[in-house]
């Protein structure tokens, strides 16, 4: 098999999934302002430390927070390990800026685990190839830094090699402590630091040879480089198993340079911030966040959709209501969602399709009569029943058709959807 067969085959389970969680969450929940606060506001070590020496998660209770996740529907979980302000949620022993030395006083990650893996939702890590706290990593003049403008802090006997080998060590103690882990989700390449600056090789192949199974997304390695990889048969080892777009879902899905689909997953914020900011109130409805996993699906890709608890350890009201409304309409129509890609189809102008072997999902959003036109499916469908309830609609063709033999036509009754954020109805292909 070809290196993209071979990843195509190695993420099958995820394209199964089609929904998980993104989580990311650490010391940037107690100024509330998101993720990225060290860099936007130039904070210092020493002015952060303040957060640190707070960090105390009273109500961290991630078995709420996996029961969440599975009443959306979600199938697997990813959790910010360490962040760019290099803070960890996990008990490494190659560093001291650690959860198990804050108040929380315990290992984060460990309970994230057992409390997803006990209700059978897969496992992830995210890792940050940044680290706005270790020594070693670049300073001034790099573009990302808190310090970048401050010539205090410059670059001087500082050793890179010298963070890529705690990188090293730090993924070696999240793949060895924890059992089986499905994901590692790096957190990201720029500039000339990408592929073999974080000794990219070597260190997919101690992530192959400890967690043989485990899919990886394509940070290690730069756009421009994961982009020319994606028109070769042959990729390098730090390519990545999946695409992950952000913020934006691809208008055509992904492929590779011979136009074959690739394993994608596009991750979405709730809201305007991946951490929490307490005056984001800007939230994604239940219906927005729908309609856009159906956009995943029906173009063969993932929606991870991502949460930011609060300083206190708990997901905010306002995304927990999200995704517990999310949860009621997966519960009635995720059969059009796990498991399903892209039909193969034109784009309909009432919605959406999606499709798993023979049956084809129509998402349906908007209809101006009570006749559903599927357009060229006359004579391709067995039956058509609605995917909430089950019940038969009628496929009789209206007495003024004959002008449209090459037209499915679908008896709705009222012009009123059942569901008005998206009616699904179930086509069984002959």
């Amino acid at each position: 098999m070809t290196d993209q067969e071979i990843r195509w085959e190695r993420t099958a389970w995820m394209r199964e999934a089609r929904f998980g969680m993104f989580i990311h969450w650490g010391l940037y929940a107690i100024p509330a302002r998101g993720e990225w606060v060290r860099s936007t506001e130039k904070i210092t070590v020493e002015e952060y430390q303040k957060y640190f020496d707070e960090f105390d998660p009273v109500y961290y209770d991630p078995k709420k927070w996996a029961k969440l996740a599975k009443q959306a529907g979600m199938k697997y979980a990813v959790l910010t390990t360490k962040h760019h302000d290099g803070f960890c949620l996990f008990d490494s022993a190659y560093t001291d800026y650690k959860a198990t030395n804050t108040k929380a006083g315990r290992d984060l990650v460990k309970e994230y685990v057992e409390a997803f893996r006990a209700e059978g939702i897969k496992i992830g890590f995210y890792y940050s190839l940044l680290d706005w706290h270790h020594p070693d990593y670049p300073h001034y003049g790099d573009r990302q830094h808190p310090m970048r403008d401050n010539p205090e802090y410059g670059n001087e006997n500082r050793n890179f090699d010298n963070y890529v080998t705690y990188l090293h060590n730090q993924v070696r103690e999240l793949l060895t402590h924890y059992g089986k882990i499905d994901i590692l989700w790096f957190d990201f390449s720029y500039n000339a630091l990408y592929g073999e600056a974080w000794r990219g090789t070597e260190l997919v192949e101690m992530i192959r040879s400890l967690q043989p199974d485990i899919i990886l997304n394509d940070r290690l390695s730069g756009d421009a480089a994961i982009n020319d990889a994606l028109q070769e048969d042959i990729l390098p080892m730090y390519a990545g198993d999946f695409q992950s777009p952000e913020q934006i879902v691809p208008p055509a899905g992904v492929t590779n340079g011979k136009g074959d689909p690739v394993t994608w997953e596009a991750c979405m914020t709730l809201n305007d911030h991946w951490g929490y900011a307490v005056f984001d109130h800007n939230y994604k409805s239940a219906k927005t966040v729908i309609r856009m996993l159906v956009d995943c699906v029906s173009k063969g890709g993932n929606l991870l959709l991502n949460v930011g608890p609060n300083a206190k350890g708990e997901i905010p009201p306002a995304s927990k209501k999200i995704l517990e409304e999310i949860g009621v309409w997966m519960h009635e129509n995720g059969e059009s969602i796990y498991g399903c890609g892209n039909a193969g189809l034109p784009k309909p102008a009432w919605g959406y399709y999606t499709r798993k072997d023979d049956v084809l999902y129509a998402h349906v959003y908007d209809i101006f009569t009570s006749s559903l036109v599927v357009e060229g499916m006359a004579n391709a469908v067995e039956y058509a029943r609605m995917q909430a309830d089950g019940a038969e609609l009628s496929m009789s063709r209206p007495w003024n058709s004959a002008k449209y033999p090459n037209e499915l036509f679908i008896d709705l009754h009222d012009v009123q959807l059942p569901d008005p954020i998206d009616t699904v109805i179930r086509l069984k292909l002959k």
